[in-house]
């Protein structure tokens, strides 16, 4: 069988589809959909006061694991449906790109960054210490501007006639919560810059936008990445590059790199497998001549 006749190189079906593999996008989406229905339904909004992140934050750091919980809980029905639509659209290109693992370890780390610029605005800016939030929108809006950079040119489509590129898309959403942000700093809108987390929305933002610029992999700091054999001394000659494998061999180790790309995403790679890669694509090439 060809390399490029394996199911991994099969396109994928767009959509949901029942039985089809979960993505960490439609994990995320399934957590936050059932925290909602289960604290309106069983709760009565007591998962959401006690998930919320508190803004006096930094006078109690013991209370850190909110910066987690906050952005799994959601005021109202429009709030957590718009949040996880603005995920399910960017969310899933991000993920192809990065990998599932890597995904999670970005959006996580937004939604932390997120919640520490909304807690030091809220303190230090607006100095109001009682409020909290509530709210994946800064993790999403780091999605939303780490996508825009990928796919500039990419159509989002109103009402599915109007077309709008991407990157005016998310641009529009930044300068409009910018926008805000300052007129709330200002004192003209501070009742709106105190229930609507702007501070958390642009630091969400920027945190994508360093992201892309400096390569950042904050995700390998999660758990299922440390390993001992990263402690053993390294050998000090260079070991010599082994002869070009069998081609069973080469075979078998395609197959594991390309399981490897569809769980963790083509970044994930190492030198050497990009290299079988390039070795095994050769000698298909020669095949066909």
């Amino acid at each position: 069988m060809g390399i490029y006749d394996r199911e991994y190189y099969r396109e994928e079906p767009r959509g949901l589809h029942l039985g089809a593999p979960r993505t960490m996008v439609m994990n995320l989406v399934v957590i936050n959909a059932v925290i909602f229905l289960a604290d309106l339904l069983f709760l009565g909004g007591e998962a959401r006061e006690l998930m919320a992140l508190q803004a006096d934050l930094f006078s109690h750091p013991w209370q850190a694991w909110q910066l987690l919980t906050y952005g799994f809980a959601h005021a109202d029905i429009y709030h957590v449906l718009f949040n996880m639509l603005g995920l399910w659209w960017f969310g899933g290109g991000m993920e192809s790109h990065y990998g599932g693992r890597r995904f999670l370890g970005f959006y996580l780390t937004g939604m932390i960054l997120a919640g520490l610029g909304w807690a030091a605005s809220q303190t230090w800016l607006f100095q109001d210490v009682n409020g909290s939030v509530v709210g994946a929108s800064g993790a999403v809006a780091a999605v939303m501007v780490l996508y825009a950079i990928h796919y500039p040119t990419r159509m989002f489509y109103f009402w599915g006639v109007i077309p709008v590129p991407v990157w005016l898309l998310v641009g529009l959403f930044v300068l409009q919560d910018f926008v805000a942000f300052r007129d709330a700093a200002r004192g003209d809108n501070a009742v709106l810059g105190g229930r609507i987390a702007y501070a958390a929305h642009l630091c969400g933002a920027a945190y994508g936008a360093l992201y892309y610029q400096f390569r950042w992999s904050l995700e390998s700091l999660l758990p299922g990445k440390l390993s001992l054999k990263r402690l053993k001394p390294r050998p000090k000659l260079r070991i010599h590059r082994e002869a070009p494998p069998e081609e069973g061999d080469l075979e078998d180790r395609v197959d594991r790199i390309l399981e490897k790309i569809t769980r963790d995403g083509e970044a994930s790679l190492s030198r050497e497998e990009r290299r079988t890669l390039e070795e095994a694509s050769r000698r298909a090439q020669q095949k066909r001549r």
